[in-house]
């Protein structure tokens, strides 16, 4: 086990979000775009596939006492790459548009608590390193 293990999974867990974030943005960007279909990052799903067949394991997995609470977890591998797909299963106006504004915005709040909890789990991995160097000292 690295010493940096928990700081490359919580990177990656950063990027997905950032990748999330760019999506997201553009779907919103083009509520109004004719014919434009909504995009996803998908990388939970791929994850949790992966988990099942046992070919990873999350080292810590947050108890949720509700269906609509975020998942807490270490979900980060540097082999499992998130992927961008488009949805073209509904159209929402007469001009082919799926964008759902509202749900887009959710899902907006959702990846900032997400990226600002990965951010802050972060911060106290290097304030720990910092701890360490330091020798306790200040």
């Amino acid at each position: 086990m690295s010493l940096f293990n928990n700081i490359n999974l919580l990177q990656r867990g950063l990027d997905v979000s950032s990748s999330r974030q760019r999506v997201i943005s553009d779907n919103i960007a083009n509520v109004d775009t004719p014919g434009y279909k909504t995009k996803e990052v998908l990388f939970d799903d791929i994850l949790k596939n992966e988990k099942e067949k046992g070919s990873i394991h999350l080292a810590f997995q947050g108890t949720r006492t509700h269906s609509n609470h975020v998942e807490i977890g270490s979900k980060g591998s540097s082999s499992y790459q998130p992927k961008i797909v488009v949805q073209n299963k509904y159209s929402l106006l007469n001009n082919e548009n799926n964008v759902d504004i509202e749900y887009e915005m959710t899902k907006l709040a959702e990846n900032n608590l997400w990226y600002s909890t990965l951010t802050q789990m972060t911060n106290k991995e290097f304030s720990k390193l910092r701890y360490v160097i330091t020798e306790g000292r200040r």
